[in-house]
């Protein structure tokens, strides 16, 4: 076999295996000698880096988030389920797309509801065609 140069790197790591085992066998001979270890007079050996936290909510955030599904289940408990707010809600998601979303309000929800219901009592009589049936 043919012997090759070690590199920096190969000699650096080299160089922190020997000064861990002299700090090993220091506290090992402390140990059983009954002294307290000495210190190694080497450099500490350097750890790589934590990585670092990415995103997350801060404590504030949180704490609110918390307050606001207490008070949710304090309502849902005492029987006060809170109400949908369909102009809060569509705010919210206008504010969320860019789009102005659109509410339907419950009389025409009714017009709507009663138009299906006639539009299936004909399907069902058979004067009309299915509601479900595709158009061609």
């Amino acid at each position: 076999m043919s012997q090759s140069t070690p590199t920096l790197a190969q000699l650096q790591r080299g160089l922190q295996l020997s000064e861990q085992i002299a700090a090993l066998e220091a506290e090992l001979a402390a140990l059983f000698s009954g002294s307290p270890a000495p210190k190694a007079a080497a450099a500490p050996v350097a750890k790589a880096p934590a990585a670092l936290k990415k995103g997350g909510i801060s404590a504030a955030g949180r704490a609110r988030i918390v307050a606001a599904q207490k008070a949710r289940w304090a309502k849902i408990r005492a029987g006060k389920a809170p109400a949908p707010a369909p102009k809060a809600e569509a705010a919210k998601a206008a504010k969320a797309t860019g789009k102005k979303k659109r509410v339907v309000s419950p009389e025409v929800k009714a017009k709507l509801a009663a138009a299906m219901k006639a539009r299936w009592a004909a399907a069902k009589a058979g004067k009309g065609p299915s509601p479900t049936s595709k158009k061609k």
